[in-house]
């Protein structure tokens, strides 16, 4: 018989279960995951936009400085062409000053001959009754001599107003080509202090659209740098002086005049004659009026130059400081005659000279009235002598290594703002305003902010002066010759803090001049 079997359970508590533990920190992982993706997203967005604004602002700072390249060179092959006005005035005056002396010369025949006919009329009776017939002779010859010196100032007083007119000219040219300089200066600053104009603006367009335009007060800095590369522009660093242009345009332009018009005085044949002069005039001086014995020019010299004053027209440049005030030429020279019984001396001289008064012309009979003004080389500043001065671009130069000896920088500052702040267009910065919000109990809400706000970007550039060939980087810079180029160029910790400044970004002025900061 089988008892029934009782199963005796034993007493213990009820098992718990432990249910979402695990997706809550599942929950936070994957929160804390999706901000470290949304901030990945906006980091990758913002260094690309930074990348794009800095090389943007390169861009920029490099443009800028070629458009001041460009506008130097131009003034150095304009100043040339400013010269080559002085170097016509002195070849116009040394033509004249030539033709003049034609007259004068023939005068020189005239008084030569006045003293054969004295020395003739010397040897009169008692001694011999030839002598009286030459001495006649010799008188006659004198006065031909006047007659042809009245025929030859005529001829010269007849082109006198074509001289004038090519004066006058050559004068408007000088202050046309100051004009077309006046005016590329005031559209190169404008590009510079703006960086809009000169076609500018389409690098914003084509690099970062959406970026600000340069700092206006970075831009002002521009047109100074550009302004102080100029001598005679307004310039907080440095002084201007008139004198000091006009004597490097002056010396310039005499030393690019035509060997002929800077020296006519080695004599090459027909009696020591120079050979510019026309056969019929040498014929007329020296064989058909004498109609016999020698007859030779001595001493003959003639020249033409921008003076200080007529007197200085042999005196050289730069013993008191030519500053070009006048144009001057001469031709003289000395005419010895021997003939029959006698010998006579003439001496002849012709100048011919321009300046702020109307000048001055010898032989006067060669003269038929004032000539044209010429105000003298540089007389103003620059931007009010148009047509009222003959004025240049001349390089304002510093021996200051720290300032790159006053070559022109060039600095870019410029802005954009990063935050999209349309979801639709920037998923990873979340909302409309690119932040997020987390509540933690008592302690309050705390604001996370995921996009970044507006960037920034900083560039210099240098415009330098370097000729070309072997040790041409040893040539001064100056606005003769048009070697002007650009390039990027490092801050030094003061120049960027200054700049910064400028642009009102004090907290970024005061990192940069933290110590051992590279820039």
């Amino acid at each position: 018989m089988h008892l029934p079997v009782r199963t005796v359970r034993s007493a213990s508590r009820p098992k718990r279960r432990h249910r979402g533990q695990a997706l809550v920190l599942a929950c936070l992982s994957f929160l804390l995951l999706a901000l470290m993706t949304t901030l990945s997203f906006n980091l990758s967005h913002a260094l690309r936009e930074k990348m794009s604004l800095q090389q943007h602002s390169d861009a920029l700072a490099y443009s800028m400085g070629v458009v001041e390249a460009r506008a130097l060179n131009y003034y150095a092959a304009s100043n040339r062409a400013i010269a080559s006005s002085y170097v016509g005035m002195t070849s116009a005056h040394a033509y004249m000053a030539a033709a003049s002396a034609t007259g004068d010369m023939m005068r020189a025949g005239q008084m030569s001959f006045f003293i054969v006919a004295a020395l003739e009329v010397a040897q009169c009776p008692p001694y011999n009754f030839q002598h009286c017939f030459d001495a006649i002779e010799a008188l006659m010859i004198a006065m031909d001599y006047s007659s042809k010196a009245s025929d030859y100032d005529s001829k010269v007083k007849d082109v006198e107003d074509k001289f004038n007119k090519v004066i006058q000219d050559l004068n408007k040219m000088a202050n046309s080509i100051h004009d077309s300089q006046k005016s590329a200066h005031s559209k190169a600053r404008s590009a510079v202090r703006g960086g809009q104009s000169a076609n500018l603006s389409n690098l914003t367009d084509y690099n970062v659209p959406g970026a600000n335009s340069l700092d206006s007060s970075v831009g002002g800095l521009n047109g100074e740098e550009f302004d102080c590369a100029v001598d005679g522009m307004n310039c907080s660093r440095a002084n201007s002086s008139n004198k000091a242009r006009a004597q490097v345009m002056t010396e310039i332009s005499n030393a690019s005049r035509p060997s002929w018009a800077a020296n006519r005085s080695l004599p090459v044949i027909m009696n020591g004659l120079p050979t510019y002069f026309k056969s019929d005039f040498i014929k007329d001086l020296l064989k058909d009026i004498p109609g016999e014995g020698t007859h030779v020019i001595m001493g003959h010299q003639g020249t033409a130059k921008v003076a200080q004053t007529k007197s200085n027209i042999h005196g050289p440049g730069q013993v008191t400081g030519n500053e070009g005030k006048v144009v001057v030429a001469d031709e003289h020279g000395t005419l010895l005659s021997q003939w029959r019984h006698g010998f006579g001396v003439g001496t002849y001289k012709a100048v011919v000279e321009s300046s702020e008064n109307g000048g001055s012309h010898e032989p006067s009979g060669a003269h038929s009235g004032q000539h044209d003004e010429f105000k003298g080389i540089n007389t103003k500043d620059l931007m009010s002598c148009t047509a009222s001065g003959n004025c240049f671009m001349k390089f304002r130069a510093d021996d200051n290594p720290d300032t790159d000896w006053g070559q022109p920088h060039v600095y870019s500052y410029v802005t954009k703002q990063f935050f999209v702040g349309d979801p639709k267009k920037a998923p990873w910065e979340l909302n409309d305003t690119g932040s997020f919000t987390l509540t933690h109990g008592a302690q309050g809400d705390g604001k996370l902010q995921l996009a970044p706000g507006e960037g920034a970007a900083l560039s210099k550039a240098l415009v330098y002066y370097h000729r070309l060939g072997p040790n041409g980087w040893k040539e001064a810079p100056g606005l003769f010759n048009p070697y002007w180029r650009v390039k990027l160029h490092p801050f030094t910790a003061q120049e960027a803090s200054r700049v910064l400044n400028r642009a009102g970004n004090s907290d970024a002025a005061d990192l940069a001049g933290a110590k051992d900061l590279a820039l």
